[in-house]
């Protein structure tokens, strides 16, 4: 399936909660930067790096995993190396209310991706809903 606007633009205007597996607590680092664009444009992002686990940023707790994530999360937004990808998506799959998986610029993994849609998940590959949002009007 292609990363068509109208796709896009159906996740990123239905998706509330997103959960940021690699958000960095470095400002200086796009992972850093997207969870804060995303939180000011009002959704809910919930970091999860297991180095920075149990501080708060966003407003959030950061965790250690998915796995530690109580309630539903519409998307998880992936800024870990496409090597790295499938076991997220494994533990993404778990979550209740997964709408869909984004995989951040350079970020692509076939498997994983035919996985999550098997399973009815959206994907999103390559591309950046910091990028999106504004080129879509959003």
């Amino acid at each position: 399936m292609s990363d068509t606007d109208a796709k896009i633009r159906s996740i990123l205007t239905e998706v509330k909660t997103i959960a940021m597996v690699g958000w960095s607590p470095k400002p200086d680092r796009p992972s850093h930067r997207v969870a804060a664009y995303l939180a000011a444009r009002g959704y809910r992002v919930i970091p999860v790096n297991p180095g920075a686990a149990g501080q708060i940023a966003l407003g959030e707790t950061v965790r250690a995993s998915l796995a530690e994530i109580e309630g539903p999360v519409d998307m998880v937004e992936i800024f870990r190396r496409s090597e790295a990808v499938p076991p997220v998506v494994e533990g993404a799959l778990r979550l209740p209310g997964l709408k869909a998986i984004w995989m951040q610029l350079g970020i692509t993994n076939a498997q994983a991706a035919a996985e999550a849609e098997a399973r009815g998940v959206q994907v999103v590959q390559d591309r950046c809903p910091a990028i999106e949002i504004p080129r879509l009007g959003l």
